[in-house]
């Protein structure tokens, strides 16, 4: 009888669980078999290994095979156990040494010995990291796994493993990218002419993290408008970076290094479903809004979304995750987004607009607009007017607007203030924690106060005003909130001026 223990992780969302690949060769008539919750994919890791392990010139033990993959109560899926079994199996049939217990393994098998790439090794690889373990990869796989910093060795087939674990021929380990911090976008806002007052909100919304809705006609500029967005927000920490990462590399996605330190955006269409925009399905994937994690998260045409689809986003908007529960396991997925949204302001597009070509009822532009709940809405702490400009005011315009690097160093003192002050943007300040450090004048007290009552403001909308009102105040360089970033702040909020 022989045993052996291989270390690897599964993958639970986008993190990574330690589990051991346990093999236990004893007597009896020759057999091979998986225990431990493993799906179909890992269970047919039996006859991937088997062949693996023949071509690459080793012996399969005639004895019965038993692998374990301990926690016996934690699912497992995919082909990322394939490497782990097989060295298990050699080592314990002494054609492998005794291995040292800081390695990791990971890897799918092809019947010839030949590695193949396996999704989600970047969570597994920040793990690894952190408990100060190497890994051992197939070698497509090296590069996402270096940039999380762990000691990574990339090999191409089962039998370069064992000529490197055995020291006949080392693998050097994976250089880790060089990772610079490189925030330019295509998209820049001095290409935005006129809309002064969009732009204005565009800003209040980068620097305090706040949620923005523009409402206009077709061809005015909103979509234009947000993708600008992620040009005025400061490029992602590291750490934000392979957070983000992380969810790409769980999909399977090839990773762009010269893009990590980028803003998301994502900006799905109206007809996606509740399950594609917010994640789950069958075997749990993450939706767009993890996706768009760290970034900006685009809905244009608002209202012709789902209302059911919609719905589903009031939790992620306020906890920054989204939880998906089975019936024997939770995934949690990451999805601190910034919501950009884009609506007309009826049913035609035109009303208010200068030409009065708009032909819709109130009862029409009522039932448009109910479409989007009170809660929802109250969770937009934005909601801006995008009028359509004449051709001749555009073009005494044009030449004369900032551009998104200079108005991205303001958002970026503004970010500063706030951080140094409370710990995070202005939007993600708890309720119980607004009041001190909002530091409110008596005439902005006094000024909302009339507002809430007049506007019927809930309480939640109210204090989403009082956080865009302190982000005025930061990008003012103001240590109070006074009456007048109040004011603006309630102007910045259309719908609830219409009610």
């Amino acid at each position: 009888m022989s045993f052996a223990l291989i270390r690897s992780r599964a993958q639970t969302g986008t993190e990574a669980p330690d589990v051991r690949v346990e093999v236990f060769l004893s007597g009896g008539l020759p057999g091979f078999s998986i225990v431990g919750m493993a799906e179909t994919a890992v269970k047919e890791s039996r006859d991937r290994v088997r062949g693996a392990i023949v071509s690459a010139g080793f012996r399969l033990p005639q004895q019965r095979i038993t692998v374990s993959l301990a926690p016996a109560d934690m699912k497992k899926t995919g082909s990322r156990f394939d490497l782990a079994i097989a060295i298990g199996i050699l080592v314990a049939s002494r054609q492998l040494p005794e291995l040292p217990d800081r390695t990791e393994f990971y890897g799918e098998l092809s019947l010839n010995g030949r590695l193949r790439h396996v999704p989600g090794l970047l969570p597994a690889a920040i793990a690894a990291r952190n408990e100060e373990l190497s890994m051992l990869v197939p070698r497509r796989s090296a590069a996402e796994a270096a940039l999380a910093g762990a000691v990574v060795y990339g090999a191409s087939s089962l039998l370069a493993v064992t000529a490197h674990l055995t020291g006949a021929e080392p693998i050097e380990p994976a250089s880790p990218p060089d990772l610079r911090s490189n925030g330019c976008c295509a998209d820049d806002l001095s290409d935005v002419q006129g809309q002064e007052t969009a732009k204005r909100a565009l800003e209040i919304a980068a620097a305090g993290g706040h949620n923005l809705l523009f409402i206009g006609p077709p061809g005015t500029g909103k979509t234009m408008l947000a993708k600008r967005l992620p040009g005025l927000l400061p490029p992602m920490s590291k750490q934000e970076a392979l957070q983000t990462a992380a969810v790409h590399s769980v999909l399977g996605e090839r990773l762009d290094v010269d893009r990590l330190f980028r803003r998301p955006f994502r900006s799905p269409h109206h007809t996606v479903s509740a399950i594609a925009l917010v994640g789950g399905g069958g075997s749990p994937r993450p939706g767009e809004i993890s996706r768009a994690h760290n970034g900006v998260l685009f809905l244009d045409e608002l209202p012709e979304f789902n209302r059911h689809t919609l719905e589903v986003l009031r939790e992620p908007i306020e906890a920054g995750e989204v939880c998906i529960s089975r019936a024997a396991y939770q995934l949690r997925f990451p999805s601190r987004f910034q919501l950009v949204a884009a609506m007309n302001p009826c049913p035609c597009g035109e009303l208010g607009d200068v030409n009065g070509r708009c032909g819709c009822s109130r009862d029409r532009v009522r039932a448009y607009r109910s479409r989007l709940s009170g809660p929802l809405l109250d969770r937009i702490d934005l909601q801006v007017d995008v009028a359509r400009q004449c051709l001749a005011s555009i073009r005494r315009g044009a030449g004369n607007n900032e551009s998104s690097a200079t108005v991205a160093e303001r958002v970026a003192d503004a970010r500063d203030v706030a951080l140094k002050r409370q710990g995070c943007v202005n939007a993600n300040v708890s309720g119980e924690m607004l009041e001190q450090l909002a530091q409110v004048q008596p005439g902005g007290w006094a000024l909302l106060e009339r507002a809430a009552t007049q506007f019927r403001l809930s309480t939640r909308a109210a204090y989403r005003v009082l956080r865009v009102s302190r982000t005025i105040a930061d990008l003012s360089a103001d240590h109070q909130v006074t009456e007048r970033h109040v004011a603006e702040a309630l102007s910045l909020r259309q719908l609830d001026r219409e009610t």
